[in-house]
């Protein structure tokens, strides 16, 4: 078959044959429709994401919208390594129906951004019974947007959304969040950024999809209001690492606060549940509440996908 294919960690993909995915048991291979290429997807290519296995060459891809033998359209992913979902064929470990009104490329753009919001999200939710103050760190890319729209459906009673991106922020209150403009002038200037809000309405639950200086800045906001033994448990979820991978946190705000800080991703999550909540996730994309804008790349200009840049996401489709 024909595939993008990464023979290096530090190589661009090119369109090349590879050997077929090897067959399940009464299982036909899926035709891929679109595949999102999303940050997670690079960073396995080039063996920096600690779930990388660093077998090459390999077929890049995580999960895909695909096409069975009857015709449906499915969400799919997870398949075997070496073999990636950006390519013709696809042999994967579960399918999920497409319901009517849902653009299979905006399912493959953004249902892996979607649900690394929405895990935690329910997670927190059939812990503590509702949603109370959802803050979003990184809030104005595709992962935090959607984690934003996610809070809101799900019953959040407010919801902080904190980042750079003006205009973005600007769609984000027009859905009902509070939104926090970081500062372009640096770390000094987000930890009073966000200091404001968490006084105003301190989080219960925060997602972080950027972490390094930022995720000090909201330490310093979390603990800047003195202690108090009545306050609620905040739950502080780290999920991407897009602004850096380390942070210092302070030894204060561990004992001045009732805080948990976890992670949520690849690993954290069971397979088994993840899957379980697919079908509540596409379906928002079918009734619009959720959206995931993108440009639609050929197998055969891999390596234009793999540069894109800006606020699309890139999907692969087949020639």
């Amino acid at each position: 078959m024909r595939a993008a294919v990464i023979n290096t960690p530090d190589a661009t993909p090119v369109w090349a044959d590879f050997p077929d995915p090897q067959q399940q048991p009464n299982q036909a291979p899926l035709k891929l429709v679109g595949a999102g290429l999303h940050h997670v997807v690079r960073a396995l290519a080039s063996a920096r994401h600690y779930g990388s296995d660093q077998a090459y060459p390999l077929v890049p891809g995580l999960d895909a919208v695909a096409r069975t033998d009857d015709g449906r359209l499915v969400y799919t992913g997870l398949p075997q390594s070496p073999w990636g979902t950006m390519a013709e064929w696809l042999v994967t470990p579960f399918e999920v129906e497409l319901p009517a009104g849902a653009d299979p490329l905006a399912v493959a753009a953004g249902m892996n951004p979607a649900t690394s919001g929405w895990m935690p999200l329910i997670t927190h939710r059939k812990e503590m019974g509702e949603l109370d103050t959802v803050l979003v760190l990184g809030a104005t890319g595709t992962s935090g947007s959607l984690a934003v729209r996610a809070a809101l459906s799900l019953g959040a009673q407010r919801v902080i959304a904190a980042g750079r991106d003006r205009q973005a922020l600007a769609r984000l209150h027009d859905l009902g969040a509070v939104t926090i403009p970081l500062s372009v002038s640096g770390p000094d200037a987000w930890a009073t950024d966000l200091s404001a809000a968490v006084a105003a309405a301190q989080p219960t639950l925060v997602l972080d999809f950027v972490w390094g200086p930022v995720a000090e800045a909201t330490f310093a906001a979390l603990g800047g209001a003195g202690t108090d033994d009545d306050s609620a448990m905040i739950d502080y979820v780290q999920i991407g690492s897009l602004a850096g991978t380390d942070a210092v946190l302070p030894a204060a705000l561990l004992r001045s606060r009732r805080i948990r800080i976890s992670g949520s991703g690849t690993g954290s999550v069971s397979k088994a549940r993840m899957i379980a909540e697919l079908p509540g996730i596409i379906a928002r994309f079918a009734d619009g509440t959720f959206d995931a804008p993108y440009t639609v790349y050929p197998l055969s200009r891999i390596g234009e996908a793999w540069a894109h840049q800006g606020r699309t996401r890139a999907v692969v489709v087949p020639d």
